[in-house]
């Protein structure tokens, strides 16, 4: 009886070994097919940030390297200019109207969508059209719409006068103007929203608001329709039900709409380029364009990394917080 049982118990601890032994085998299967990737991150990720602030904090501000440790003046002498002021005013007020308008479109437009109009597809189609247009067209397009024309009107002007309403034309991208024209001291700059930036908010918005049509799209497809259904007999109307129940059930959505939006908005450059080249004045131009005119045009490499890595400070004050509020989201749910 005993040697039964004697045999039983090293039978089980057998397969507990092989169990453990086949764990650790699997294990180390999945961390060499995932080394090359883990290695290529660390240098060509990782490594290149380290080394991008390593040379932003050096004297290497000609086309011959100079990598003497001189701190953070390349910061100091930054945020001294008034271009770089001018940069960060617009980068503000672009990332706020293109972050405002894009979800309040998309939004608007998943709501149309998700009334089960004939034809959804057709709709949802043309709305995602856009995405599949690169930010270079999307300028060019665009520039030719706000170009008010010197001696001619072209683009929207032209349009205006045609229909007999030449009292719309405007400057548009080369409105030199600055709304309201707020003076601060300490400030180089004044405030507060360039008008020339307006219309490549439109561009901007026209490209990207199908991306949050159709992430508001899957959300509101994603709320259980019992849930509106027993709020619509309880007496709310179709504005109360998006209010108390659309609304907050659309809030991780509308959270993970804003990151992708604000990154976006913080290294376009592309757009930028093509559509008003940053000008008139630097009205338009964004930190992403400053970085790449003193990387090739001013061989101020030094400069352009310090922009850069503020920038990438930038974005991860965004991203950092969002990871940490997914993983205890996370594991709350388990």
């Amino acid at each position: 009886m005993s040697a039964g049982v004697d045999l039983a118990r090293v039978s089980t601890l057998e397969r507990a070994r092989s169990g453990r032994r086949a764990i650790r085998r699997d294990r180390l299967v999945a961390f060499l097919m995932l080394l090359p990737s883990l290695v290529a991150i660390a240098v060509f990720v990782y490594g290149f940030i380290a080394y991008t602030g390593y040379v932003s904090l050096s004297n290497y501000t000609t086309s011959r390297p100079d990598f003497t440790f001189i701190g953070f003046d390349n910061y100091i002498q930054l945020f001294n200019q008034r271009r770089f002021q001018e940069n960060i005013r617009n980068l503000i007020v672009f990332t706020a109207f293109f972050l405002v308008v894009c979800l309040l479109f998309g939004l608007f437009l998943a709501l149309l969508v998700d009334s089960r109009v004939k034809g959804e597809s057709i709709f949802r189609s043309i709305y995602l059209f856009p995405m599949a247009v690169s930010f270079i067209v999307t300028g060019v397009a665009w520039r030719w719409l706000f170009t008010p024309g010197d001696l001619e009107p072209t683009g929207l002007n032209l349009l205006f006068e045609s229909l007999g309403l030449g009292f719309l034309k405007a400057r548009w991208i080369a409105d030199t103007s600055v709304w309201p024209n707020i003076e601060v001291t300490g400030l180089k700059v004044r405030l507060l929203i360039p008008l020339a930036i307006i219309p490549v908010v439109v561009a901007a918005v026209w490209q990207m608001s199908g991306f949050c049509m159709a992430m508001y799209l899957a959300g509101l497809r994603g709320i259980p329709e019992e849930i509106k259904e027993a709020a619509r007999v309880d007496g709310c109307s179709e504005l109360q039900v998006l209010r108390h129940i659309t609304l907050p059930l659309l809030r991780p959505i509308t959270l993970s709409a804003i990151i992708v939006l604000t990154h976006i908005s913080l290294k376009t450059f592309d757009l930028i380029m093509t559509m008003t080249g940053g000008g008139p004045g630097n009205k338009t131009e964004l930190p992403s364009l400053y970085m790449y005119e003193l990387r090739f045009s001013q061989f101020n490499t030094a400069g352009a990394a310090a922009v850069a890595t503020i920038l990438l400070l930038t974005v991860s004050v965004l991203i950092v917080p969002y990871l940490v509020y997914n993983r205890r989201a996370q594991s709350i749910e388990r």
